[in-house]
């Protein structure tokens, strides 16, 4: 069953309830502001869509941090509602909290277009997915469209229970169709060779994603503090790399797995006594350093792989690219995955600042705007907040 899109959806002089991923980070002190407001501009065509199709009156929601169910200053939308007003060149009414009785007074105000909500997560019965809760926030709006990408892998009340109430009235957002359908595109149809790049701290954390792509994939690269589990679990010295024994029981259980030999693995490294020490190409890690990018001879290996691929899913970075004496593997995979001619999808998280960093986003087919939620939709093929929007 497909996902109704906001592009059919008859919104004249209609309350559209909408769900966003506002999720932005702020600065630490005060007066926080955006550093980031990516987030956000994502979501501005599917409010501007909303306006031109002449809703009534547009009330976002979104979740910022984890204020733990309790209302926190530190934690305000207040900043992501100045932001919209000063992009949408509207008036945006922030309310007292998710969930009151100022707020249907905001929505009889004849002169107010868009409302925001605070953030829902000053209420602990969001997380909990909670009916009641639900029920209230859904008797704002005539229509429900959820555009929140990002929070669709949660089971929670403004992206899961809330549909229910709105039976043959709920949308997806432009973001959420445009996701949907790259990330089916991903699974359902890739053309062959397929090839994923996969980076990050922990084989843990993506145990589940590695075990799926090594059935749908041709080669996966490995690379990141990732690598090492899997190259002690074939024998090889780490030094001081993050390493933990875990992981290497992962590894070693997925390296089993792969009888078509698709994992493959850095041959040489950029090492370092310490996180901000000299760089150093080495082929084997000593006791005394840690591995904190891919080597070139490693670089050279995977672009070949990139080279023939018709289809690249990457996920995580090849290093500590954030400093840019560690950033080269990153930078180089980046570079390669965007030139190519493959359908390329980026898979959110700290690839999504990889991508920005090397001046090549555009480049990519797709850029996902959720990390975890990309990786779940990998593994199961649906999303909790996706299937209830379809109504199943």
């Amino acid at each position: 069953m497909q996902v109704k899109s906001i592009q059919d959806a008859d919104l004249k002089g209609k309350r559209v309830l909408a769900r966003f991923d506002f999720n932005v980070p702020l600065t630490k002190t005060e007066p926080r502001e955006i550093t980031d407001a990516s987030r956000i501009d994502l979501a501005l065509p599917t409010i501007q869509l909303m306006l031109e199709k002449g809703a009534s009156k547009i009330i976002l929601m979104s979740h910022l941090g984890r204020p733990d169910g309790q209302p926190n200053p530190k934690y305000t939308l207040e900043p992501v509602a100045t932001y919209l007003a000063d992009k949408l060149g509207v008036d945006v009414i922030l309310t007292q909290s998710p969930v009151d009785s100022g707020v249907k007074e905001f929505l009889q105000l004849p002169e107010t277009k868009i409302v925001l909500l605070e953030n829902l997560r000053f209420s602990p019965l969001e997380e909990k997915n909670d009916s009641e809760f639900a029920e209230k926030l859904a008797s704002y709006g005539d229509v429900y469209v959820n555009d929140a990408f990002g929070a669709a892998h949660r089971k929670h009340a403004s992206v899961h229970a809330i549909n229910s109430f709105f039976k043959g009235r709920a949308y997806a957002g432009l973001l959420l169709s445009k996701e949907i359908e790259a990330l089916s595109h991903l699974m359902d149809r890739p053309a062959k060779p397929f090839v994923a790049v996969l980076g990050g701290a922990k084989v843990a954390d993506k145990i589940k994603t590695i075990e799926k792509l090594l059935v749908l994939v041709d080669k996966i690269l490995i690379g990141g503090a990732m690598a090492y589990p899997f190259l002690k679990a074939k024998g090889l010295a780490v030094g001081k790399s993050l390493c933990g024994d875990e992981d290497v029981v992962l590894a070693k259980q997925l390296l089993t797995q792969d009888k078509g030999g698709k994992i493959q693995l850095p041959v040489d490294h950029i090492v370092a006594q310490s996180l901000d020490g000299e760089p150093v190409a080495s082929e084997k890690i000593d006791p005394d350093f840690m591995g904190l990018d891919i080597g070139p001879a490693t670089i050279d290996k995977y672009a070949l792989h990139l080279k023939s691929a018709k289809t690249i899913f990457w996920n995580g970075p090849m290093g500590l690219f954030e400093n840019p004496k560690f950033a080269t593997g990153t930078m180089e995979m980046a570079n390669y995955i965007a030139h190519s001619e493959a359908f390329t999808v980026v898979g959110g998280g700290d690839s999504v600042a990889a991508a920005h960093q090397s001046g090549f986003a555009d480049l990519f087919t797709h850029v996902s705007t959720g990390g975890g939620a990309s990786l779940e939709y990998i593994e199961k093929g649906e999303l909790p907040g996706v299937q209830a929007l379809r109504g199943l």
